[in-house]
């Protein structure tokens, strides 16, 4: 996966902005201005950070040992940055998918009734 694969693949999900708010190489992802992805458009290979759930994180850490790591310079531990070079399009579209799923559940309830309207 590259970033315009990323991009589209993004863009495609109900409720999805993007934004470039740290500089112009930066761009993230939001759904209903909760960010779910971010990636840094020079990098190549290209290195996302997906939010995700504590579980999960651990899981894929100890699965893919060295191919996901902790979010790249993100404070939080509920982020994980999956390695392009090392994975398959498939497990980084799924972990996407992931992320997405897993800030649309921590909306209110008024914003996911808002999401599903759209």
């Amino acid at each position: 996966m590259n970033i315009e694969e990323l991009r589209w693949y993004c863009m495609a999900k109900k409720g999805m902005t993007k934004e470039f708010p740290f500089d112009a190489s930066t761009l993230m992802f939001n759904v209903m201005g909760k960010m779910f992805a971010l990636s840094a458009l020079e990098r190549i290979p290209i290195q996302v950070n997906l939010k995700c759930n504590l579980e999960k994180c651990i899981e894929m850490s100890e699965i893919y040992d060295g191919s996901i790591i902790e979010g790249y310079q993100m404070n939080e531990i509920h982020w994980i940055s999956p390695f392009q070079n090392k994975l398959l399009s498939k497990l980084i579209a799924e972990l996407t998918n992931h992320s997405y799923c897993f800030v649309v559940s921590k909306l209110t309830k008024k914003q996911q009734q808002e999401l599903s309207a759209l």
